[in-house]
């Protein structure tokens, strides 16, 4: 809201909305604050004010005090937004860009095979002609990936819920659909699995957390509306470390199928165990600050982070309002991009949502791209290492022209502050009614004690960092101008929660093996609502490694480890 001229009177008015009174005429609070419980708060807070500032300040304190508490007394439900929303686009506004359909790649001839098994880890693409051509049907696949739920969910602590009832029921449905001639694209009858914070009615959403287990909301995500639009086939709700956090959910540890002893990181942790030992073609994951992209990295999958209000959050748990992201989890970056087709674009009911092109061509040439890198990031030893300034030779072997950059110099894990208070007002109920002792993990980086830490976290704060995040959406996109993007590993510098402050898009993908059951990961950056072109230059340089055909071994039906 902004004042362009306001008369005394309307002044005066305003107070006497603000406060009952006008300000001028307030009688003496009744109740102050001790000086000293004051000292401590700003000592607490690095705030450097003097005995007789804060002398002045002991009223207005108290005052706010009451306010406070008369504000806690209005309960929220997590699904109520504040009336202020992020938009980076106001800020900058993205690079102007053709619409066009996409164009998919073709996966060349298929065939169904001898054992419908071997299926289990194929591409979206090859299971979409395969269904298209009735090779296979939507309900074989179906039962197919529910067995392979059902058999290693218990394992990997994958699953919280199997939709086997409405699986089947779409997958019949696909079926006659496609036998009647009404094929309704790349997605018609394809099974997938879904991160257990969207909702679907009829189901469980228990986001992971004790305290919500048995929570039933009556409604259904956006995201899986329009998947079931496209026909798609829900087979499962995944699971998510503890609203949002990690691994580690109420029924335990969610595993990495190329490491049992170790978890799948998080938050989207179900999504990425599931996609990485074959037990669903892709799946929706969402990220805040890193919860497509760490699992991704540790499982050995493909992820899309889009652009922020590429995807509408409806019926999505809240984390944080101005960083929440939706995105898919799969094999390929093509999978990614068919998935990202289907599920984009304004929703009414997610007002951060835009609408952008998408035209994602298969065949972009890479001697037209320029990819920007920050060289200290490639620089170091060990095999980790050696596996990232090989992604930069494949890339220059591909005609990508690459060029040295600087990422903004500004306090950017600082400004994580702007999560935390945003997650603490999403849980406040959870907090304030002490139900967060029911949470599994109860440590210091878990979120009973971050939300109550960030209950400090002064307004003025959050929004100062805001400001500071206004400049670096500003100088971001002064440096992406003339790139196609930037390329780098995934946990290096603060570029992963700099992007998920900016909003900009993020595909991630393996680009080699350390150990042999060790993936790392490279993250390939575009530029605001760049999605079709980050992601056909992710393609390009997936297909040229092929890291992402490796299986883990106990759960590859072929038993093939070798590429």
């Amino acid at each position: 809201m902004m004042f362009t001229y306001v008369t005394r009177s309307c002044l005066f008015c305003f107070f006497i909305t603000l406060f009952g009174v006008p300000v001028f005429a307030q009688e003496t609070a009744e109740e102050t604050l001790p000086i000293e419980m004051i000292e401590k708060a700003h000592q607490v807070l690095g705030l450097p004010f003097t005995a007789e500032e804060r002398t002045l300040m002991a009223e207005d304190l108290a005052e706010q005090r009451k306010s406070l508490a008369a504000l806690r007394k209005v309960s929220l439900e997590n699904e109520v937004p504040p009336s202020l929303f992020f938009d980076p686009r106001a800020i900058v506004a993205p690079p102007a860009q053709k619409d066009a359909k996409p164009a998919w790649s073709d996966p060349g001839p298929v065939k169904r095979p001898e054992n419908l098994e071997d299926l289990a880890f194929a591409s979206v693409g090859t299971l979409a002609k395969l269904i298209e051509t009735r090779k296979v049907t939507s309900l074989e696949l179906t039962e197919l990936f529910i067995a392979r739920l059902e058999k290693h969910g218990p394992t990997l602590k994958a699953v919280v819920t199997l939709t086997k009832a409405r699986a089947r029921e779409a997958a019949r449905r696909a079926d006659a659909e496609i036998a009647a001639g009404k094929y309704r694209g790349p997605l018609h009858g394809m099974p997938y699995g879904a991160k257990d914070l969207y909702a679907v009615q009829g189901y469980p959403t228990t986001w992971g957390a004790k305290p919500y287990k048995d929570q039933v909301i009556d409604d259904t995500a956006e995201v899986v509306r329009r998947l079931d639009r496209a026909g798609a086939v829900l087979v499962a709700k995944l699971s998510l470390g503890a609203l949002a956090w990690g691994d580690v959910w109420f029924d335990g540890m969610t595993r990495n199928p190329w490491d049992l002893e170790q978890g799948s990181s998080g938050s989207s942790a179900g999504s990425a165990s599931a996609v990485a030992a074959g037990l669903v073609p892709f799946a929706l994951g969402s990220e805040t600050w890193g919860s497509i992209v760490s699992p991704s990295d540790t499982c050995g999958v493909t992820g899309l982070r889009p652009s922020f209000g590429a995807v509408s959050r409806a019926g999505a748990m809240a984390l944080s309002w101005s960083m929440d992201k939706v995105g898919p989890m799969a094999r390929t970056v093509e999978d990614c991009a068919i998935v990202f087709e289907t599920i984009r674009g304004v929703d009414p009911m997610d007002p951060t949502t835009r609408s952008a092109p998408f035209p994602y061509r298969a065949d972009l040439p890479m001697n037209k791209v320029t990819l920007g890198y920050v060289p200290a990031m490639f620089e170091g030893d060990g095999p980790e290492k050696d596996i990232d300034r090989k992604t930069l030779a494949h890339l220059r072997n591909l005609g990508v022209t690459l060029k040295p950059i600087e990422l903004p110099n500004l306090p950017i894990r600082e400004m994580a502050i702007i999560l935390s208070a945003e997650a603490a007002a999403a849980f406040n109920d959870l907090t304030l009614s002490n139900r967060d002792d029911e949470l599994v993990r109860q440590i210091r980086w878990a979120w009973p004690n971050a939300f109550r830490s960030a209950r400090t976290i002064p307004a003025v704060e959050y929004i100062h960092a805001n400001r500071i995040r206004t400049q670096v959406i500003q100088q971001m996109d002064r440096l992406l101008k003339g790139l196609d993007g930037y390329v780098a590993p995934s946990f290096e510098g603060d570029s992963l929660l700099l992007t998920n402050l900016t909003g900009h898009p993020c595909v991630v993908l393996p680009n080699g093996f350390a150990e042999a059951n060790k993936p790392r990961s490279v993250s390939f950056i575009g530029q605001m609502d760049g999605e079709a072109k980050i992601l056909a230059i992710a393609r390009a340089y997936q297909n040229k490694i092929d890291a992402h055909k490796r299986r883990p071994p106990g759960f590859d039906p072929a038993k093939i480890v070798k590429n």
